[in-house]
């Protein structure tokens, strides 16, 4: 069962500070830098998941500027790809980076999407920001039977998270642990397939993330 460290539902106020901020941020998220020693590891192992599968409708939650979305458009090449973020203006820079995927500025709590819209469900640092079992349970709506969902959270016993949890209200973001990712996961309708950290060239200590993934049953 889910701890009692797991935050509350979040408010509208919640809600407006990450999106300002992320507003704000949009420009230095791609700094190449960043991209390459916080955010590209993990989008290289959702890829590996992707192509382990036979997805062709894929949405990526919590896209940012839409990096990882692009990155499925040119090396998956799926029928539909959609990229769902609550920052307009992380989608704004998404948008101009390819056009040709489906952008979504939704909340991932309630993306809008019919049920079983898509095969696989993907998100890479962002899931601390959402309400984690509805965000779970709206994945788990959106894919079809036997649907990829793959979720890569940093752990909060890093040195990074744990920054943000002595600095951060729970009620703006929470990093689950290992344990919390796989009650919800289970709890929500899913098969647990895998866990692990992420491959990184840098020392656990500073980004040790971990791997979820799990199939609708």
């Amino acid at each position: 069962m889910m701890t009692a460290s797991t935050p509350a539902a979040p408010t509208r106020a919640r809600n407006k500070f990450v999106t300002d901020s992320w507003n704000r941020l949009a420009r230095a998220y791609d700094f190449p830098i960043l991209q390459r020693l916080a955010y590209r590891p993990p989008q290289d192992e959702i890829l590996e998941q992707l192509h382990l599968t036979d997805a062709r409708r894929i949405a990526d939650i919590g896209c940012g500027t839409g990096i990882l979305a692009s990155r499925i458009y040119e090396e998956i090449g799926p029928d539909v790809l959609y990229g769902c973020d609550a920052s307009e203006g992380m989608l704004a820079q998404a948008k101009a980076r390819t056009p040709e995927v489906n952008w979504i500025n939704r909340q991932a709590e309630d993306l809008g999407l019919p049920d079983g819209a898509v095969d696989a469900v993907v998100s890479t640092h962002a899931f601390h920001f959402f309400e984690h079992a509805p965000a779970v349970a709206e994945f788990h709506r959106i894919l079809a039977p036997g649907g990829l969902l793959a979720i890569v959270v940093a752990n909060q016993h890093n040195l990074l998270g744990q920054f943000f949890q002595l600095t951060t209200s729970p009620s703006v973001m929470y990093f689950p642990t290992i344990e919390e990712m796989r009650d919800l996961v289970e709890e929500a309708g899913f098969t647990l397939l895998t866990q692990r950290p992420i491959r990184r060239p840098l020392p656990g200590a500073f980004i040790p993330d971990v791997l979820t993934v799990a199939r609708k049953h």
